[in-house]
């Protein structure tokens, strides 16, 4: 019995390899395909984003009998008051902080080869390694000074790039909102009743795995960037709105994020001054020890069932081959892919013969 599985299974690993292989061949064709899929790709996860973050409000007014053209006008309203809060009152206070650090950058680049200096000359004995890349890293600083400065030009391009498609998510977001519950029947009324039943169960499982983990996160990212905030504040750490709002997006990305949002304001704080920098990294700790203990398990161990340190492989994988896009859209994708695979699973356990055995 043990033999026949091992032989269904490098069947299987053959012909998956088989099917790799060929499509890498044909690519050419693909090609297209990706740069239709990348013109809407901003627009579309935009939309989506926003779907399942509204989803909740829409959901309640029209528990109020409200209309649902009505109910998604409040609700673009509702974004844009928020949206026009947050130009008003968070924007230029940021952009004053930007503006204050730029001028001091040189300042605390200076305080860094310092203090590496200080530290080289204090210790008796470095190893020749360890001492070449200090070495270089001293000696470089200035070009990566400037590659970060070519870095930021460039990525302003893209910016500008991503606005252009960025006004297009209006768009989309108000068809999400206005057909999301069609889209279902329309879909499965292509295929047998069987079939069909079974594909609306696997996309309300997709939708309800993107949906809660989207919601959720969103509201961990947006208490950790509040208790972050109000820290800082209290320690009287500068630029205290920067890094909140910063931690508040990299918090996006589960694990990793939350700590290299860390690094800049615990080395600012540093700069400003020993205790705060100390105690900033207290803030950070004490903020991430609320949210792993407290919230993020019942994201990851309740809502997708992740273990943690496939989240961190999952990361590390999808930014090594993607970039920083992996990093932010890794989780979600894996919650996908698992259910797809889980609900095809169920579906042969319900289809293979009485008494046959699971495949392994």
């Amino acid at each position: 019995m043990t033999e026949n599985k091992v032989f269904r299974f490098l069947i299987f690993a053959i012909l998956t390899f088989t099917l790799i292989f060929l499509l890498s061949l044909t690519r050419f064709v693909f090609v297209p395909i990706g740069a239709v899929l990348a013109s809407v790709a901003v627009p579309l996860i935009g939309a989506g984003f926003f779907y399942y973050i509204t989803k909740p409000l829409l959901n309640l007014l029209e528990r109020f009998k409200i209309p649902r053209l009505l109910a998604i006008l409040i609700v673009f309203l509702v974004l844009i008051v928020v949206i026009f809060l947050n130009i008003y009152f968070i924007i230029p206070p940021i952009q004053e902080q930007i503006n204050s650090l730029i001028q001091n950058w040189p300042a605390i680049q200076s305080w860094g080869e310092d203090l590496i200096a200080m530290w080289r000359n204090g210790q008796e004995f470095i190893p020749a390694g360890i001492q070449e890349t200090i070495d270089d890293f001293i000696n470089n600083l200035g070009n990566y000074t400037e590659n970060i400065a070519t870095s930021l030009f460039s990525f302003l391009g893209a910016f500008v790039s991503f606005l252009v498609s960025f006004v297009l998510i209006p768009f989309f977001l108000f068809f999400m909102l206005k057909d999301s519950e069609s889209f279902v029947p329309y879909v499965t009324s292509f295929f047998s009743k069987s079939k069909g039943e079974s594909l609306a169960r696997l996309l309300n499982n997709i939708n309800d795995s993107l949906g809660s983990f989207i919601q959720a996160q969103a509201l961990v990212s947006l208490s950790v960037g509040i208790m972050l905030l109000i820290g800082y504040l209290i320690v009287g750490l500068d630029y205290a709105l920067i890094f909140a709002v910063f931690a508040l997006f990299m918090n996006f990305i589960p694990y990793i994020g939350p700590w290299v949002s860390a690094i800049p304001a615990v080395i600012v704080g540093f700069f400003q001054d020993p205790m705060v920098g100390v105690w900033t990294a207290v803030v950070m700790i004490v903020a991430q020890q609320v949210e792993s203990n407290l919230i993020e398990p019942n994201i990851m161990g309740k809502v997708l069932k992740v273990h943690p340190l496939t989240v961190v492989v999952i990361i590390l994988a999808a930014g090594a081959t993607v970039g920083f896009v992996g990093l932010i859209l890794a989780v979600p994708a894996y919650a996908v892919i698992k259910t797809i695979a889980v609900h095809f699973y169920e579906e042969y356990k319900k289809m293979r013969p009485v008494g046959k055995k699971n495949i392994w």
